[in-house]
């Protein structure tokens, strides 16, 4: 396979008439000043496609259900409440009918991969499944239907809170000791759906399992990503440092090996000596500004850490709602936001919108472990192309093209897609969208007849 793009970014520069040839799902020859042959795939602007590296797919089927206030003060606390009750109703065929649609949105929105943060495992009430990978099978099902590159992230989650209080509830489906996990993680592994996909680790947070069992896991998955919860709620600060005597951020920098296989996911609260520390480990903070937002956790310290050379990705999260641009324009207005000021999160002079999307890309391939985020020969061929004579980016030179996707387009930008070389959007539409769309209707028919 052969794409052409008139203009494309590679690295920092962005080049004119760029020829990619992929083989094998990887990226083996580039070509620039090179006109299209007829056999070629033309594009417009062609760009690095990013990973989405955290997702709760299984929350995409609540959006729109938990905006409503009932009594007092509405929280994240309270909002957790109801995804109890939600996913206390749903089947293995629902939860792989909702993966479905939200890997295909990701994918028509611009992400190649995705991180699938996965912590339902058993049934309601929490019985195991025959297979302990029936539920993990379910995401590979969907990951196979849309073409997706998948980092499985099957997660620990063993206390109801951080004095290892026991599961109760809509916690029961998540329950899982260090050995059945250890299990779980090794019967996944043969069933990975493609070539590019792979297994990382997710301890769910500093509440929700124990130190002993973190050292136990870590020690036992000496390679892959692991992915945490961490420092999302002001509530969650104070109870870790209450029972572990320093804040979470603080007790796992000082606890474990953090370094650039780890991804810590929100890291909303942190002081400013946490955030030095955390950029200098080298690990990827996992920022999903549209959830945060949504949930009202709080702002990342995104100035200070970008100013110390950290790294960063983004992810939809809850999957309120999927929209690449608005992620990194989210993520940006919160910072302009507290610092009444303009251009944050950019060390010293440039583009905006390219520093988001670059760092984006190169931090979020390094959270979930994939060789990509780069145009570049070796890299898996994870390349997405968006359309110039989109009113919102007609008038722009190339060095302001991802300004203008970043806080101007809408969503719809995106012509095509590639995970890993599987040319999977087309025309601005997946390949699967009817056969997805009509499953996951039927799926949600039968949900909401039992809610």
């Amino acid at each position: 396979m052969t794409v052409h793009a008139k203009t494309a970014l590679l690295g920092s520069d962005w080049v004119s008439d760029l020829r990619v040839e992929i083989e094998h799902g990887r990226i083996t020859k580039l070509e620039h000043g090179k006109d299209a042959h007829p056999s070629d795939t033309r594009v417009d602007v062609l760009l690095p496609a990013l990973a989405n590296l955290h997702s709760h797919a299984f929350q995409r089927a609540m959006a729109g259900m938990t905006e409503t206030r009932a009594t007092g003060r509405e929280s994240f606390w309270t909002w957790r409440t109801l995804m109890y009750r939600f996913l206390d109703r749903l089947t293995p065929e629902h939860i792989e009918a909702i993966a479905a649609l939200v890997f295909m949105e990701m994918q028509e929105a611009g992400y190649a991969s995705v991180g699938e943060f996965h912590y339902v495992h058993q049934q309601p009430g929490g019985a195991p499944y025959t297979q302990l990978s029936e539920l993990s099978q379910r995401i590979f099902s969907a990951a196979s239907q849309t073409g997706i590159g998948l980092t499985h992230l099957p997660v620990l989650y063993t206390y109801g809170g951080v004095k290892q209080e026991p599961l109760a509830g809509g916690q029961l489906r998540f329950s899982n000791d260090v050995d059945r996990f250890l299990r779980l993680t090794e019967e996944c592994q043969p069933l990975l759906p493609h070539a590019d996909s792979q297994i990382g680790i997710a301890p769910h947070s500093l509440r929700a399992t124990s130190p002993d069992d973190l050292h136990q896991v870590l020690e036992a998955t000496p390679n892959g990503p692991v992915h945490i919860h961490i420092s999302e709620q002001e509530k969650e600060v104070a109870d870790v440092e209450t029972a572990l005597g320093q804040r979470p951020v603080d007790w796992l920098l000082n606890n474990a090996d953090v370094n650039e296989r780890w991804c810590l996911i929100h890291a909303t609260h942190m002081t400013d000596d946490e955030t030095r520390a955390l950029a200098q480990s080298g690990a990827v903070a996992g920022l999903c500004p549209i959830t945060e937002a949504n949930l009202g956790d709080g702002i990342f310290n995104g100035a200070f850490y970008t100013d110390a050379g950290g790294a960063f990705g983004v992810g939809s999260d809850s999957n309120v709602r999927i929209s690449l641009p608005e992620e990194l324009r989210t993520l940006e207005y919160s910072q302009r936001l507290r610092d009444k000021a303009r251009t944050v999160l950019v060390r010293g002079e440039g583009s905006v919108g390219q520093a988001l999307y670059t760092g984006a890309a190169r931090g979020g391939a390094q959270a979930l472990g994939r060789a990509a985020g780069n145009i570049a020969v070796g890299h898996l061929a994870d390349l997405v192309a968006i359309d110039r004579s989109h009113p919102t980016l007609c008038s722009l030179r190339d060095d302001q093209l991802l300004d203008g996707l970043c806080f101007a387009a809408p969503d719809g930008t995106v012509t095509d897609l590639w995970s890993a070389g599987r040319h999977q959007v087309c025309g601005g539409r997946h390949i699967a969208r009817d056969a997805i769309l009509t499953n996951y209707r039927a799926a949600m028919s039968d949900l909401l007849a039992e809610l």
